[in-house]
């Protein structure tokens, strides 16, 4: 594949997932707004704030962690256990 091709698939890819982002933010206004009830008191919508925040923290800390396991090879000891039984097959065992 040229250099060309592969921006114009890149591009292509791009714009598809930017229509779904759309249609989805779309979708999900228009499911909100046409939801028959009492209104959310300020302190639902203070909960639901905090809820979201509080996730996307503990998920951007747990994938800080991974990527600071990985560089720092703090997971290398759980990856040399699990390869030990290919070296041990390999290794000619006496009588």
């Amino acid at each position: 594949m040229t250099k060309i091709g592969s921006r114009i698939g890149t591009a292509v890819v791009v714009v598809v997932l930017l229509g779904l982002l759309a249609v989805s933010v779309w979708f999900a206004s228009q499911s909100w707004l046409s939801v028959d009830g009492p209104p959310m008191p300020t302190q639902g919508y203070i909960a639901m704030i905090l809820g979201v925040v509080f996730s996307v923290l503990i998920g951007c800390g747990l994938m800080a962690l991974v990527f600071y396991s990985h560089r720092y090879g703090y997971d290398d000891a759980s990856n040399r256990d699990q390869r030990r039984p290919d070296r041990d097959r390999d290794q000619v065992r006496g009588p």
